[in-house]
């Protein structure tokens, strides 16, 4: 089987990591004399269609979150990843409080893999750089991973953390051999990279994107009493120690432009 036209001078891939590629639409031409003017304003700023093209054979499967997947091409299927009834009860509990999808199916075979388009930030990560411990994701972030990188849930050292932290008691934590994707609402060039050394990391909210899973979360007061926390006008902060690797935004993550672009595509999907 041969697919034409998956690149040409609109679509092109932007990143790639062994089997997993980042196609984005440079324009998005597929549009009407009515929200040709928006789209071309949006590919400006780039905000722009891009969707993960996974290839599979005998060596390479892939995970992904459930309804993420928009084609595929070849002797590929789909299996549920479920491996009984007690493996389908502790994948509901980890969906239910990680915000991800209970069961992510995953795909074997030999072909092309196609997941739905998105307008947020794809970052593709080769786990192994993460190193034996893996990395911590901000919930809601997993779109897709090689079929044999491994996924825990981990927990807060207190429960301060989950309460005043901005961050969840429940996070789900990455681990193995394999490329991850990722969704960002900020491009991984933005992101600053912050690795410490036997050191520490306070963040005034929950800017960190992703984290090394071996670093101790804790939410702290800025200072030593409540009423410097008070006079400061800083009060509570994030703070991450140890040895490892933290990834955050530069400004607060926002909903509001993804959520405008989804009203977008149920506008235009209506009008046809």
């Amino acid at each position: 089987m041969k697919i034409l036209n998956l690149q040409n001078d609109n679509r092109k891939f932007v990143n790639s990591i062994d089997n997993f590629h980042v196609l984005e639409y440079i324009q998005d031409a597929s549009v009407s004399p009515m929200n040709a003017q928006t789209e071309y304003f949006m590919s400006k700023m780039n905000v722009r269609r891009r969707q993960v093209v996974i290839d599979i054979d005998k060596e390479h499967s892939a995970i992904i979150q459930a309804g993420a997947m928009q084609w595929m091409s070849g002797n590929v299927q789909a299996t549920s990843g479920v491996k009984g009834v007690g493996d389908f009860l502790g994948k509901a509990l980890k969906g239910a409080v990680t915000k991800e999808t209970a069961v992510k199916p995953e795909y074997v075979g030999e072909g092309c893999l196609v997941l739905e388009p998105t307008y947020k930030y794809i970052l593709l990560v080769d786990l192994a750089q993460w190193g034996a411990e893996g990395m911590t994701i901000e919930d809601g972030m997993f779109l897709a991973s090689d079929g044999n990188v491994k996924n825990k849930i981990v927990t807060r050292k207190n429960v301060s953390s989950a309460v005043l932290g901005g961050e969840g008691f429940f996070n789900l934590s990455l681990y193995g051999n394999g490329v991850v994707a990722l969704e960002s609402n900020v491009p991984e060039d933005e992101l600053i990279e912050v690795v410490l050394e036997n050191d520490e990391l306070k963040i005034d909210g929950n800017l960190a994107v992703c984290w090394s899973s071996n670093l101790d979360f804790t939410v702290e007061r800025t200072t030593k009493t409540l009423v410097g926390s008070a006079v400061s006008g800083e009060g509570l902060v994030n703070v991450y120690r140890g040895t490892g690797r933290v990834l955050m935004c530069p400004v607060a993550p926002t909903t509001s432009l993804y959520a405008a672009t989804n009203t977008f595509d149920a506008k235009a999907a209506a009008k046809k």
